[in-house]
């Protein structure tokens, strides 16, 4: 049962609702470039609309640290804004024009407040900015699960003093990581890779606990590998985390959890694309020459993954199993993608994915749109995955 109230949950007709959103989307040369963040918050925003309620959004945009930094004001995005979601939006430029209200305001169909972190209570948490904030709305509504890992002054103290609830975009992705990792489908799996162990250590150490298969990919399984006593050349590895390594090999061997590593890599002498490569089998007794480095997983090491794959309910994907960025080292991560792919298509697998590299790779392999669930939530979507509380979401409850 989730403990967090969502919109049907209000009343919203003639409530004013301080809606917290993130469209902190890429912009060049004064135009919105991508347009997905906001195009995900048009459902939260049309429903408060339909009730008969007047959304009043709450966003950031860049870092300018609670100094007014006019080069990144949200006055860039309202023209996108309005045309995504059909309606006039008024950009309210301070607290102190929202508190006194004009007819302006009151004739705008959606009102966007100014950067909230022009105010350097945001992101020290500010009760005071908080108290500010909740003098505007009657309810609070939270749609930006990318920022819910952080305890500010819009995410988690006026979530306190406001009834408060998720929006549609927060909903989904809750139901859909919740249904990933807090009361999956077992067999349940996942695939971490990306470079580096020492970014994923909360991670490792949490998903063991909890999973059925684990497979480490990326730079992250050459340390593992040397862990397990291979000499890895000149491959990417972390020789400090080699007792961190073990240990979580440990703990996954007593909660039978089976860790899935490389069986055989593409092993180049240049990190580069196009670079010459021999297929090398990887384990504890390999030992490759001191300029030789593994780039990706190689053919045998698919066909295992894979095979593993096919015996899962619930997949959780998390960062590319190789350097995906050139060629032809993205193979493993391109074919171990579309066979997850194929297997959601099928009706299958559940398969949730989400942080930086993964959408990219995802995308590289034309498997992200097959994905059950895909996350753009980065940091949240790790913090979540670590089984961390997130303040944003604990503030709901």
């Amino acid at each position: 049962m989730m403990a967090w109230k969502t919109l049907d949950d209000m009343d919203l007709n003639g409530k004013r609702v301080l809606c917290r959103v993130d469209i902190n989307v890429p912009v060049e040369n004064g135009h919105v470039t991508d347009a997905t963040r906001i195009e995900r918050i048009v459902p939260t925003v049309e429903y408060i609309l339909e009730q008969g309620g007047t959304p009043i959004l709450i966003a950031h945009f860049g870092r300018p640290k609670g100094k007014v930094v006019l080069d990144l004001s949200l006055r860039v995005v309202v023209t996108a804004l309005s045309e995504a979601l059909g309606r006039k939006v008024r950009l309210i430029e301070t607290l102190e024009a929202a508190e006194a209200g004009t007819d302006e305001i009151a004739g705008a169909d959606v009102l966007l407040l100014e950067n909230i972190r022009f105010y350097p209570g945001e992101e020290k948490n500010d009760a005071a900015l908080a108290q500010r904030l909740a003098g505007l709305g009657d309810i609070y509504c939270n749609d930006a699960f990318s920022a819910a890992h952080r305890a500010h002054a819009s995410t988690e103290a006026l979530a306190r003093l406001l009834p408060a609830c998720a929006g549609r975009l927060m909903q989904t992705e809750l139901q859909a990581l919740e249904s990933a990792l807090s009361a999956p489908e077992r067999p349940v799996g996942a695939v971490v890779g990306g470079a580096k162990v020492s970014t994923k250590i909360d991670l490792l150490q949490n998903l063991v606990q909890k999973l059925d298969i684990l497979v480490i990919g990326g730079g992250m399984a050459n340390t593992f590998l040397a862990a397990m006593g291979a000499d890895m050349g000149a491959s990417l590895r972390e020789d400090d985390l080699l007792d961190t390594a073990r240990a979580i090999l440990d703990e996954a061997k007593t909660r039978g959890c089976r860790v899935i590593l490389p069986v055989d890599g593409r092993v180049a002498r240049e990190f580069a694309a196009g670079a010459a490569f021999d297929l090398i089998a990887l384990n504890g007794d390999t030992k490759l020459d001191a300029d030789q480095m593994v780039l990706d997983a190689g053919d045998a090491a698919v066909v295992e993954i894979v095979t593993a794959f096919e015996t899962l309910k619930t997949l959780i994907w998390n960062g590319p199993l190789g350097a995906f960025e050139i060629a032809p080292f993205d193979t493993a991560t391109v074919a171990a993608a579309q066979a997850a792919a194929k297997l959601t298509r099928d009706g299958a697998l559940v398969t949730v994915a989400g942080g930086g590299d993964t959408v990219a790779a995802l995308n590289q392999a034309g498997a992200a749109d097959d994905f059950t669930y895909i996350s753009t939530a980065g940091g949240a979507f790790l913090e979540w995955m670590e089984g961390k509380e997130l303040p944003g979401v604990a503030a709901l409850s």
